[in-house]
């Protein structure tokens, strides 16, 4: 924090006019171009995903009230975490991107909850004398109900934050932690849960839930760093002269070579959830195939 205070001074006009800063500018800015127009093209194509898919479980026999019971734990439990996190260090935490990304995973688990909470009142107005993951009763759902702001927001907040959880624990875990071990760093159980709890609750929500995560995602993720990028470059423009990840600072001749690779390592962490999703279709449907439920479900002759 001494370190911090002592960095509050916002770099002068030369910092900017180095030539590291428009190629490093370019390759935020291209990304960010290219999942625009990704998401454009995207925009009229229609969307195979209903509203039951986001608070139905994939197993048939599961009542909705227990995805629900899930996601208002997760939301609790994180939101202590979190609340913890702060208390200790003040919300200089907010400065990191992992904790960008622990909130993003809180937000997703609160919207859920809301989401399983309609859920559960519209499988209570069906009855419980129909199988609700039925096809009559699925049909039904699809006909009489429409995606709202809500259920998008979730399922860009579900696609978002899982490939962001990935990014971040991953790193920390098996790239930084390794050379952060000595006097001036210690591993306490508070900073162990913020690396950890949100994705193993994210996985845990997937192999409950019946969404879909496919590479478009992949878009919302790109938008989500770069706004991270976008707000480190704002302070420093403003008032700090302190980078929270040295990796981005723009003085170093390396910049271009860090940032570049910042960007493309954004595909295989989101890939890992890709596959994660993969194997868990692959394995239940294989293993109980009468009791899970692909996405989407295939449809009885």
């Amino acid at each position: 924090m001494d370190n911090f205070s002592g960095n509050l001074a916002a770099p002068g006009v030369e910092y900017w006019l180095r030539w590291q800063v428009p190629v490093c500018a370019l390759i935020i800015v291209i990304p960010t171009a290219v999942a625009a127009s990704l998401l454009r093209k995207r925009s009229g194509a229609g969307d195979p995903l209903k509203p039951v898919d986001l608070w139905a479980p994939c197993w048939r026999n599961l009542h909705p009230r227990w995805l629900l019971l899930y996601r208002a734990f997760a939301f609790v439990a994180m939101a202590y975490l979190l609340y913890q996190t702060v208390a200790a260090f003040g919300f200089f935490v907010f400065f990191f991107y992992t904790q960008w990304t622990f909130a993003l995973v809180m937000i997703y688990f609160a919207i859920a909850t809301v989401v399983s909470i309609r859920g559960c009142r519209i499988h209570a107005r069906i009855g419980e004398k129909d199988n609700f993951l039925e096809r009559d009763s699925k049909e039904k759902l699809e006909v009489d109900l429409k995606l709202q702001f809500l259920d998008n927001l979730l399922q860009i907040v579900y696609q978002t934050s899982a490939g962001a959880s990935m990014l971040t624990d991953i790193v920390f875990w098996c790239l930084l932690l390794p050379f952060m071990t000595g006097e001036n760093f210690q591993l306490t159980l508070l900073i162990a849960g913020m690396h950890s709890v949100n994705a193993v609750f994210l996985i845990l929500e997937s192999a409950l839930n019946r969404m879909p995560f496919t590479w478009f995602g992949l878009v919302y993720f790109v938008f989500w760093s770069c706004s991270y990028v976008v707000f480190q470059w704002v302070l420093h423009a403003c008032c700090f002269s302190w980078w929270p990840y040295p990796f981005l600072d723009l003085s170093t001749p390396w910049a271009p070579l860090w940032y570049l690779g910042l960007a493309l390592v954004h595909i295989p962490f989101y890939g890992v959830y890709v596959l994660l999703t993969k194997a868990k279709h692959a394995a239940f449907s294989s293993a109980f195939p009468h009791s899970f439920v692909r996405f989407p479900e295939k449809k009885e002759a």
